[in-house]
């Protein structure tokens, strides 16, 4: 497929998930929700030529619990979202993000501007409410992407409405492959814009995102600072080994 195609099927996909959030989505129940979410992940991830691998991904039915993983794309909030329906905290300027930050709006995404103190509050009373309602959060404690082979320091504030809201945080490690090897083309990172990211995307396709469960830490008795380094070494180890986990 060609890439004039490719983004063009994108385009029309992200029209069509737009249409999907304000109708369909909006009217449905929760778990309704969750699957209209985790399937149309799936489907724009496929468009852009990526299949999603969750490895040891705990079975059962939804609860409430907190992914926190480290951060290489954009992609990433699908490849999750693939697996287990989310609602991230992500960075207020996502919101500005043509038809995507619209998107991303409708269905629950919490935006925070990090430069004011304020936010901390209001994003705790929401997690609160989101588990209660027993939703799944998402956060990338490093703040920002990398390359992906190895982690940036977790800010253990970013954790703190998470861990003071209880419940268990699922450790999450992300990897992208291509042609059976480690690959950088997903990696969203310096000046980079959106069409640069998915010319390379496009390049590199086939490609295959590995999300893998690595352990739950409960939060009680615990504090941020505990849970962020705990999740940053777990990850590290992960994301720095070259081998491919198929479990």
């Amino acid at each position: 497929m060609g890439f004039g195609l490719r983004l063009l099927r994108l385009i029309l996909k992200m029209l069509a998930g737009l249409a999907i959030s304000v109708t369909t989505y909006r009217w449905a129940k929760p778990e309704q929700r969750r699957h209209i979410v985790r399937t149309w992940s799936r489907e724009l991830l496929a468009i852009l030529g990526v299949t999603v691998r969750a490895a040891n991904f705990p079975s059962g039915a939804e609860r409430p619990v907190t992914l926190v993983a480290n951060h290489v794309s954009w992609a990433d909030i699908f490849a999750l979202n693939s697996e287990r329906a989310c609602h991230f905290i992500a960075k207020a300027e996502l919101r500005e993000w043509p038809l995507a930050g619209r998107l991303l709006a409708n269905v629950g995404t919490i935006f925070i501007n990090r430069s004011d103190r304020k936010e901390t509050l209001r994003l705790g009373r929401v997690v609160h409410e989101l588990m209660d309602a027993g939703e799944t959060v998402a956060v990338f404690p490093e703040g920002t992407t990398s390359i992906g082979h190895d982690v940036m320091k977790f800010h253990a504030s970013l954790l703190e409405p998470v861990v003071a809201a209880g419940g268990e945080v699922w450790v999450v490690a992300i990897r992208y492959f291509a042609a059976g090897k480690r690959s950088d083309a997903a990696a969203y990172i310096g000046d980079m814009n959106l069409l640069q990211s998915l010319r390379a995307i496009h390049a590199a396709s086939p490609m295959t995102v590995e999300v893998q469960f690595l352990r739950a830490i409960d939060c009680a008795n615990n504090n941020r600072r505990a849970v962020a380094a705990e999740a940053e070494a777990l990850i590290r180890a992960a994301v720095q080994s070259e081998s491919i986990d198929i479990g």
